[in-house]
């Protein structure tokens, strides 16, 4: 027997139930892993709290999508991956390649990584190098790729950019760190200056407290100039969006990934002179290439604090709270 987590999709974080069950079986083309570690990202919240309806499995689900996990036993015909080899299951776990997405993804759709245990089709599962521990693994999935597909899957990222992030949470400080190891320059803004100091530990160029300083466009154009933004990491969404806009060059672009604030940017997408890019996380193809380029420049992802499993319910409160910087952490060990 293993131990798993489920929760009542849109029914509320206090659904949210501990218990057991069977270690299941791989079947052809299927490997069974040993998950290490886990990640919560905002996503976890929409499920859990209905804030999309249908985006999770009625009436329960799995919940998570980001892990790193070991091959324990595979089925007849793998030769992607062996027994005893560290890997990360891809978030949309049959988007393999090409730019349009597939919707079948973990901890929503179909059951997620909040368990000891699970079988997947062995070709969504790639490589966890060495250079990167099992909690730095599990925040690749989703947080790092979408990062990285809002800063190469458009308008590729160059040596001297100024690319604008906004917020401390999983996304935004993993764009950070890519941006950074491109050459580029990172703008930052939060509500905390001990977080925007810690954002700047990790090279942000320009912090900006937006709660201290509610007119924080102006002051990005104060000290960068007028237009200055190649990209824009929009965390937030659609009430940011003529602020935004605003601020980038022409041919920068406006990279829309989460309604932490209102809904999602993408909603004012075709809007006359805006180059809005809708980010959908990303395929097996870009996951791969991201973690080279991890495990390449050295980047170490940022892991803020971590629950036990059994303190699933506390992890989501601390998301909801916003009192954390990089990701939150499950160990599954």
């Amino acid at each position: 027997m293993m131990k798993q987590a489920k929760v009542q999709s849109g029914k509320g974080i206090g659904t949210i139930a501990i218990g057991e069950a069977p270690i299941p079986e791989p079947g052809p083309g299927e490997a069974l892993v040993r998950i290490k570690a886990a990640t919560l990202n905002f996503r976890d919240l929409i499920v859990a709290k209905g804030l999309i309806p249908g985006l999770g499995k009625e009436p329960d689900v799995v919940p998570l999508s980001c892990c790193a996990a070991e091959v324990v036993s595979v089925g007849s015909g793998v030769t992607r991956v062996d027994q005893g080899e560290r890997v990360v299951p891809i978030f949309a776990p049959f988007w393999m390649t090409g730019t349009t997405p597939d919707p079948r993804m973990l901890g929503g759709p179909i059951d997620g990584v909040a368990r000891q245990y699970a079988v997947f089709d062995a070709e969504s599962l790639c490589p966890l190098p060495d250079e990167l521990g099992d909690l730095e693994g599990a925040t690749l999935a989703c947080a790092a790729l979408t990062a990285w597909s809002a800063l190469t899957a458009f308008r590729p990222t160059g040596a001297g950019d100024w690319v604008l992030a906004h917020g401390t949470g999983g996304v935004s400080i993993a764009a950070l760190q890519l941006a950074k190891a491109m050459g580029a320059k990172v703008a930052i803004t939060s509500s905390s200056y001990a977080k925007l100091a810690r954002a700047a530990s990790y090279g942000a160029d320009l912090c900006i407290n937006y709660r201290k300083t509610p007119g924080w466009a102006a002051e990005v154009r104060k000290a960068l100039g007028e237009r200055p933004l190649a990209n824009v990491i929009d965390t937030v969404g659609a009430v940011q969006f003529d602020d935004n806009v605003s601020l980038l060059a022409e041919g920068g672009q406006l990279s829309a990934i989460g309604m932490l604030g209102s809904d999602f940017s993408w909603t004012r997408m075709g809007e006359q002179g805006v180059n809005l890019a809708p980010i959908g996380v990303g395929n097996r193809e870009q996951h791969e290439a991201m973690t080279a380029f991890i495990a390449a420049h050295r980047i170490r992802p940022v892991v803020d604090v971590v629950y036990d499993l059994d303190r699933l319910e506390d992890a989501y409160r601390h998301l909801e709270s916003g009192q954390f910087f990089g990701k939150v952490g499950i160990n599954l060990l």
